[in-house]
């Protein structure tokens, strides 16, 4: 298999790449949910808003879910299927993926090989963790989640894997190094890095921390990147995931994804020089 950098630019093959995240309302089987159709229809809104915008790729994710089930229902995991799909056929050549939230990559994986996405994100991969409003501790199965891939015939869907994710608490606590270094062990394609809680972004300390223990596979910031940061963090980051930041009142707001582009071709430009 190729190594973990070559099958990332594979798939986010831009500098730095800039992931959108498609926080999807309640999805049917919940009581705030507006029905399926409203929940595509808002999809592909976004979809629209972020190619218009210029990101490199883009993440469905199950945020309305509240509260989030640790596992995947039958309804989720269909309503998933029948969303990404949607995105993968609008999306034309730019990357999608899929995270199922809380804790299912296994159901990531499944839709993600079923509709095309190119990618999932996992919060918990090798990093024992808690969270006690949701039953305790988060179930971890690198090996496992890389042999399910392998029998479902999905090896090319890559698989970016948070260390020490926010809200969860660590039940052996150790350096975020040493978990860098066990997510690339385990077969994480990226290693993403996250502040304490949604819309934080992480230290630059905690960034080249991490860049130190995962070696050559890619590490992305996870949470909190803006305008005015992304110079600084994505000076040693590799690319980045962003939610929260480029929402105003459930939509994506242009003018903040504008902002935010800016400063990323500004680091591009920097890089090539």
């Amino acid at each position: 298999m190729p190594a973990p950098r070559v099958r990332f630019t594979d798939v986010l093959s831009a500098p730095t790449p800039i992931i959108g995240v498609i926080h999807l309302p309640a999805l049917p089987g919940y009581d705030a949910s507006p029905g399926l159709d409203a929940v595509l229809a808002h999809a592909l809104a976004d979809l629209g808003a972020f190619v218009a915008g210029g990101v490199d790729a883009v993440l469905v994710e199950n945020e309305g879910d509240r509260p989030h089930r640790v596992k995947a229902e039958p309804d989720t995991i269909a309503c998933m299927t029948r969303i990404a799909r949607a995105v993968v056929r609008e999306a034309g050549d730019l990357p999608v993926g899929v995270e199922i939230l809380l804790n299912d990559p296994r159901a990531s994986l499944a839709v993600a090989h079923a509709t095309g996405a190119r990618f999932i994100r996992t919060d918990y991969f090798v990093d024992r963790m808690e969270r006690p409003e949701h039953g305790g501790e988060m179930a971890i199965d690198p090996a496992g989640l890389l042999a399910y891939r392998e029998a479902l015939g999905a090896a090319g869907v890559l698989i970016l894997a948070d260390i020490q994710v926010k809200h969860a608490r660590m039940i052996e606590p150790r350096p975020l190094s040493i978990s860098a270094m066990l997510a690339g062990q385990h077969g994480a394609d990226a290693i993403i890095v996250t502040g304490d809680l949604t819309g934080l972004a992480p230290s630059m300390a905690d960034v080249e921390e991490a860049r130190r223990g995962a070696s050559a596979v890619p590490v992305l910031v996870g949470s909190g990147l803006d305008d005015a940061n992304a110079g600084r963090l994505l000076g040693a980051a590799d690319g980045a995931i962003v939610g929260t930041f480029l929402r105003t009142g459930g939509a994506v707001d242009a003018e903040r994804l504008r902002r935010l582009m800016d400063a990323v071709h500004a680091v591009r430009a920097t890089r090539a020089g």
